[in-house]
């Protein structure tokens, strides 16, 4: 199904077979609690299909939906250069989230980058815990076999407890074959003495187990099967509540185009939202009128890059859902 960019975001977090982002709060110590957010955190990086390019987001465009308690709000805040806000909101469990994405691209030849800037915030406030994390590069390989994965260095950080979880999501071979294809390796270690508590390994796309240094005990606490099979595509439950910039709205009448194979209706659909951005643009600089985001405030600085914070405090149930 053909979809923006927004909503590819919003659905590592919503889409999921087993929940583990409310299962976060059953951790008994706060390292139970990191490896808890760190199957979490993994369950976020998705193996992608090849060849299937998303919508660039329109400025100003929205993805709203909730999944139980957790309300996901997404609004794309800039579209020079593209930056999308996510924030997501459990009341019952008492957790928030807060991402910021402003993703870069580079040619490499055989492939394509995607390094993915910005800030990402979770928070267990039963805890009082605030984890923050950066994302792995998106890598697209185009010869010599096709094909899509994560690759680079993803840091988890508890800013309270100390403790920090450093994954390594390995490229694979030139050729894409062999053992580490989707392999990923890591450490949970204690910031304040340095001592390593645990060792991570496996395959995001498969499996991950935890290795305790000071126990012989290996245990997986990421089975990618259980999280990303068996998923449903979100459903409109209020017609009359949805938002003008929800990104179904704006893309509706292409994405039925792609899927009926009616290519030229496709590129009229295309050019009607295009053009439709460039009216609103012109309208606004014509009233000398400076665009701001509606759900979120925006900060940028050459040091610490893009960041967000949401408006309102709580995401308010959405008229899109799933199950």
């Amino acid at each position: 199904m053909p979809k923006s960019q927004l909503q590819c975001y919003a659905e590592s977090i919503y889409c999921t077979g087993s929940d583990l982002l409310s299962n976060l709060n059953s951790g008994k110590t706060p390292l139970d609690r990191l490896l808890l957010v760190v199957a979490w955190t993994i369950s976020t990086t998705r193996p992608l299909r090849f060849g299937v390019a998303p919508y660039n987001p329109t400025l100003g465009e929205t993805h709203h939906v909730s999944k139980g308690n957790l309300n996901v709000l997404l609004e794309q805040v800039s579209h020079h250069p593209p930056v999308s806000a996510l924030y997501g909101t459990d009341h019952q469990e008492n957790i928030d989230m807060t991402w910021c994405h402003s993703p870069v691209s580079k040619f490499n030849g055989t492939s394509i980058e995607t390094k993915v800037h910005g800030k990402r915030q979770l928070k267990l406030n039963n805890h009082g815990e605030t984890y923050e994390m950066n994302s792995p590069n998106l890598v697209i390989r185009i010869l010599p076999i096709p094909g899509t994965e994560w690759v680079g260095n993803l840091t988890i950080r508890c800013r309270e407890t100390g403790l920090v979880a450093e994954l390594n999501y390995m490229s694979q071979s030139f050729l894409g074959f062999g053992a580490g294809r989707r392999q990923i390796k890591g450490k949970i270690y204690d910031s304040l003495s340095q001592k390593i508590l645990h060792k991570i390994e496996g395959h995001w796309d498969r499996t991950v187990k935890v290795k305790s240094t000071s126990k012989a005990e290996e245990r997986v606490i990421y089975d990618a099967r259980e999280v990303i099979s068996g998923l449903k595509a979100p459903i409109v439950k209020e017609p009359e509540s949805v938002w003008p910039t929800e990104t179904a709205l704006i893309w509706g009448e292409l994405s039925q185009a792609i899927l009926s194979k009616d290519w030229e209706k496709a590129r009229e659909a295309k050019k009607i939202v295009e053009e439709r951005q460039r009216e609103v643009g012109r309208e606004r600089e014509a009233k000398g009128e400076n665009w701001s985001p509606k759900h979120f405030v925006m900060s940028y600085s050459k040091e610490e890059g893009w960041d967000c914070s949401p408006i309102q405090k709580f995401v308010p149930h959405a008229p899109i859902v799933t199950l």
